[in-house]
């Protein structure tokens, strides 16, 4: 049961990528006043938060409206997942998301894509399929992971400062690898399950 909840919070945590999104978080907050900052962090984390765990309960029934298979899902996932740590791992001059526009940030770009994009959103949509005690500790899993959101969030600016980019770099190519070894075993697993449906 614990390395069910360690392998969830662990993938979901490497999906968000919070570290990875620090430079877009302290852009987008830049030409906010300081003192309102916190609670554009805190809404935004609320906003993904509530965003995954409404796929993470009506996944299924998403699923089966589209008639959409959960091999489709999780190979399809499993490729999004991919496409996204190969930026990591090779960071693009728009970031790992693309371009982001000015203002005051509000559910775009931070709450979606940035926190619940595609990726997350399949990777939740996957979970949905288990059982009502593993999804109960699925959802203890993103309420850890929605604490680190917060906990590096609010302090992004300091954290940026300390480590310096080539570190935040680093750290988010080292992230970048994992989650490309996280999504080529899904999509073997995806390829394995459609092949005893021959």
């Amino acid at each position: 049961m614990t390395q069910s909840f360690l392998q969830t919070f662990i993938l979901l945590l490497l999906v968000t990528d919070p570290f990875g999104n620090v430079p877009i978080f302290v852009t987008a907050l830049a030409p906010v006043e300081r003192a309102r900052r916190p609670r554009i962090v805190l809404r935004e984390c609320a906003i993904a938060f509530v965003v995954l765990l409404v796929f993470m309960f009506f996944g299924r029934h998403l699923l089966t409206a589209l008639q959409l298979s959960e091999v489709s899902l999780r190979i399809g996932g499993s490729v999004i997942l991919l496409l996204i740590a190969i930026r990591m791992v090779f960071p693009h001059p728009d970031g790992v998301l693309g371009k982001t526009d000015g203002g005051e940030p509000f559910i775009v770009p931070l709450a979606i894509p940035a926190l619940a994009g595609p990726s997350a959103l399949a990777t939740v949509l996957l979970l949905s399929h288990e059982t009502r005690g593993e999804v109960m500790l699925n959802v203890a899993a993103l309420a850890a992971v929605a604490v680190v959101w917060l906990v590096v969030f609010l302090g992004a600016e300091r954290l940026q400062k300390a480590l310096g980019p080539q570190v935040m770099t680093a750290f988010e190519r080292l992230m970048g690898l994992i989650l490309t070894a996280m999504a080529v075993e899904m999509l073997l697993g995806g390829v394995r399950a459609f092949v005893k449906t021959l």
